[in-house]
Order: C-alpha cells, then sequence, then structure tokens
C-alpha cells in the first residue's frame, strides 16, 4: 500500500469506484424506504460505509466517485430525482474518509482503525455539511430548518453507520488481502 500516490486515478481506480458506486447504489436503494422522521427526504443509510471504506482503502478519489455516483443512481432508481448537491455530500464522504488512505500498514491496528474513524466523522461532518448547507439557496430553507431537519438527521444517521460499519469493512478487508497474500 504504500509508495502508491494518494490522488492516483487509473485502471484498478476506475474499477474500485465502479464496484463502490455499484454497491453504494445497490445497498443504498434497498434501505431508502427508511426514511428519518421528522427529517427532509433523509434515509437510514448503512450503505453510506460504502464511499468512506472505499475512499480509506482505495483513495480519495475512488471514495469520492463512489459516494457520489452510489448517490446518484440510488436517488434516480428510488423516485428521489437528483440533488446534485447531497450527491456531492455523499462523494465528499468518501473522499475526506480517504484523505487517511496509504498512511499506514494494516487496517487492524488500534490506531488505524481510531484515525478511521476520525476521518469518518470529518467526512460526515464536511460532507452532510455542504449537503444541508446548500438546501439555503438551492430550496429556500432557513438555518433551522438546515440544522435540525436535514444536517442533524443526516449526520448522525451517517455517523452511526460510518463508524460501526467502516471498522468491521477494514477488519474483513484486511483478512482477505492477508490470506492473498498481498
Amino acid at each position: 500500500m504504500q509508495n502508491k500516490s494518494l490522488w492516483k486515478f487509473g485502471t484498478r481506480e476506475v474499477v474500485y469506484s465502479a464496484i463502490g458506486a455499484a454497491l453504494y447504489a445497490v445497498l443504498g436503494i434497498a434501505t431508502n424506504f427508511l426514511q428519518l422522521p421528522s427529517a427532509g427526504n433523509v434515509s437510514f443509510r448503512p450503505a453510506v460505509a460504502i464511499p468512506m471504506f472505499f475512499g480509506i482503502a482505495f483513495g480519495p478519489v475512488v471514495g469520492f466517485i463512489a459516494g457520489f455516483l452510489g448517490n446518484i443512481i440510488a436517488d434516480l432508481v428510488s423516485g428521489y430525482g437528483f440533488w446534485v448537491w447531497w450527491d456531492l455530500g455523499n462523494g465528499l464522504m468518501g473522499l475526506v474518509a480517504g484523505l487517511m488512505a496509504f498512511s499506514f500498514v494494516g487496517f487492524k491496528t488500534q490506531g488505524t482503525l481510531l484515525k478511521a474513524e476520525l476521518f469518518v466523522i470529518l467526512g460526515v461532518v464536511v460532507g452532510m455539511g455542504v449537503a444541508s448547507l446548500s438546501e439555503m439557496w438551492v430550496s429556500g430553507a432557513d438555518i433551522n430548518t438546515v440544522i435540525f431537519g436535514n444536517f442533524i438527521p443526516a449526520a448522525v444517521a451517517n455517523l452511526v453507520n460510518g463508524l460501526i460499519l467502516v471498522p468491521i469493512l477494514m477488519i474483513a478487508y484486511d483478512a482477505v488481502v492477508s490470506r492473498s497474500g498481498k
């Protein structure tokens, strides 16, 4: 994993991006019906862990594409339409989490897992912050609606999913990589 550029985007990264986007879309579609009460079109989506994990495992560009394209596909198929700022926010979650990519040797160490948790928190705050704040100029929402109707429900749901599922995915991925001898 060392000696790779954080921003590299070659054939492997294209494949990882496509896999991440497809996984996020399929799993997002499966759970989009889990709407959070009193929140504007915010669903409880465990799939948000996918772009964050893909960012950490394969780099920030892969994480961004997995979140951005995966969210577009999930929302379009689920009938929510196209909300570019929310798609961007989901991409940013993967990108920011991916900023820690390649700064470690293995996924199983306690320090690496804690670092991943920190980057998950930063990714969710940045991604959902951008998406939520966009509602002020896109939909004319006031700051209270943005904070309490969009940001807090989306951020809390995504934090719960990311903080629980990303470390599990990291440990599982590390086990697969260790067995393959890479």
